[in-house]
């Protein structure tokens, strides 16, 4: 039995599901193929952060996910704890989505994403997307199919994989992604490493459900509650707010139910549903391509949940990989925009392995600060929890104020992206400076129309933009993109704040917002062979320049 499709996806958690959706969005034939036998119901990650919220407003699915996680109006609040009932040690506000929501409407400097983050389970998320996907007529999900192997040639990837039955089915494909996690099969059969820290700290993490739990806890409502105890214990709200994810350093893992009660100190009806071992690891593959066959998620990229950076940079590999996969099997990408991927997303790879990093560390920083007399009513243990909030009050910040990271990413040196000299703005983990350096995302700005600009401009096309009632003639840029069959909208933005924010005249932005080139006038060698060679780079049809 033989299976013929445009592109083969292996592992339907969220980074493969979204590249499907995203994929499928486009008219690609696609197969996902997936061991489970359904989405588990099992604790992974828990928050979409503000860029993977923008990646699935454009798939038209944010308010779907939105209605699916934590209530609008409940607070994001992060808590340094001795208990639940116990004064906290430091509380750090931070906003609900409603109140997020309105902080940016309220804002236009561009300082800011089009969408707030979302807390979603990952059990709930993964079904949702799989709804959507199952929903393109082009899209076929398969879950109970392994990948069993696969080999290339120069037109495409003929793979063996096993149903649940037993059954062997061939799937032929001109492209394979495999989107199938840590232990990646397809990273495997590729034989690429993975480099960096492994095996850094082994927790055990446990599903808790406790219906009124939430509703009782006496020091405030948040998302995470932070417990000051020598096995570095912390309590994660999920989405329903009716269960509750507790990871703590242990040897036994029946420890869990005490340690649960012990943070709690109230009598509350529970039931304890799962309990599984993890380990921190910060490590990055040293390829993310070998031919036909792509990596995408924690197959390339395994980081310490602290800033919730795994599964989101895992989205924006997805996102970037699908427009340009869509651009060669729809015949107007150049060969060079699939050797862009690995340029583009494997530094941003290890960018979230660094941040991750970082997070870590800071949060470890307070945490040292621990005295076995914190909880006591004693002098010495007002001391102790003194010196720990003063610590996190800097050092925690590191992991849940990292929009710098979400946004701040930029794609340097990549061959589909025009270069321009001098030194690009700083980058920093933590805060987030908007800009149209070549390469970067395009910053979220609001029209006198009050419709948002990134609402404009749709994902299938690039889009040159017109700022500030500038004359300019795009006729040559326009021409030579129907050259090459590529897509292109013009839009004229007379708005000045839009002007004096992007700093230029014409900005040229890519289907997935990151900023192509930009100038106050097009290139403007003779015959305007420099508009030419500028659509060709960025739609991948040149080697690179001179």
């Amino acid at each position: 039995m033989q299976v013929q499709t445009q592109v083969l996806i292996v592992g339907a958690g969220p980074v493969g599901l979204t590249l499907a959706v995203d994929l499928g969005q486009r008219g690609v034939r696609c197969v996902l193929v997936e061991r489970k036998e359904a989405p588990q119901f099992l604790p992974k990650m828990e928050r979409c952060n503000a860029r993977t919220m923008e990646i699935y407003r454009r798939l038209g699915i944010v308010e779907k996910v939105r209605r699916a996680g934590f209530a609008r109006h409940y607070p994001m609040d992060v808590f340094v704890v001795t208990s639940l009932v116990d004064p906290p040690i430091l509380r750090l506000p931070y906003p609900s989505v409603a109140d997020a929501e309105a902080q940016i409407r309220s804002r236009n400097d561009g300082t800011l994403p089009r969408e707030p983050y979302q807390l979603i389970s990952q059990y709930t998320l993964e079904p949702l997307l799989k709804s959507e996907a199952e929903a393109l007529p082009t899209v076929s999900v398969r879950y109970g199919h392994t990948l069993e192997s696969f080999h290339q040639d120069v037109r495409g990837v003929t793979a063996q994989v096993r149903r649940a039955d037993g059954t062997l089915v061939e799937v032929r494909a001109q492209y394979l992604v495999g989107c199938d996690g840590g232990t990646s099969t397809v990273r495997e059969q590729l034989g690429i490493a993975l480099h960096g820290q492994a095996n850094i700290r082994e927790l055990c993490q446990a599903l808790f459900w406790a219906e009124d739990l939430f509703e009782r806890i006496p020091i405030g409502k948040g998302r995470h509650y932070h417990v000051a105890d020598a096995q570095q214990t912390m309590l994660i709200v999920q989405d329903d707010a009716r269960h509750f994810t507790l990871h703590a350093v242990v040897e036994d893992d029946a420890e869990m139910a005490r340690i649960f009660e012990r943070v709690v100190r109230m009598p509350v009806r529970y039931e304890l549903l799962y309990t599984g071992r993890w380990r921190q690891q910060l490590l990055l593959a040293e390829r993310y391509r070998v031919g036909r066959v792509f990596l995408a998620g924690d197959a390339v990229h395994l980081v310490i949940p602290t800033g919730g950076l795994g599964m989101n940079t895992g989205v924006g590999d997805a996102t970037d990989l699908a427009w340009k996969l869509a651009a060669v099997l729809q015949g107007w990408g150049g060969a060079k925009l699939l050797d862009s991927y690995e340029a583009e997303r494997r530094p941003v790879g290890a960018r979230a392995v660094a941040a991750a990093r970082f997070a870590a560390q800071g949060r470890q920083a307070w945490r040292a600060a621990y005295r076995p007399c914190i909880a006591d009513p004693t002098p010495e243990g007002q001391q102790a929890r003194e010196e720990m909030g003063r610590l996190a009050d800097v050092e925690q910040r590191k992991t849940n104020e990292m929009l710098g990271t979400e946004l701040g990413y930029r794609y340097l040196g990549s061959p589909i992206v025009w270069p321009e000299p001098g030194e690009p703005p700083p980058d920093r983990f933590m805060e987030y400076r908007p800009t149209t350096w070549p390469g970067a995302r395009l910053p979220h700005l609001w029209l006198q129309d009050d419709s948002a600009l990134h609402d404009r401009l749709p994902p299938t096309h690039y889009a040159l933009l017109r700022l500030g009632g500038t004359r300019a003639d795009t006729t040559p840029l326009e021409r030579a993109f129907r050259s090459f069959g590529a897509p292109l909208v013009v839009l004229d933005v007379p708005d000045e704040l839009v002007r004096d924010v992007y700093g230029f005249d014409l900005v040229l932005v890519r289907p997935d917002l990151h900023v192509a080139w930009r100038g106050n006038r097009l290139p403007q060698e003779p015959f305007n062979e420099g508009t030419y060679r500028l659509v060709a780079r960025v739609t991948g049809h040149e080697d690179g320049l001179d």
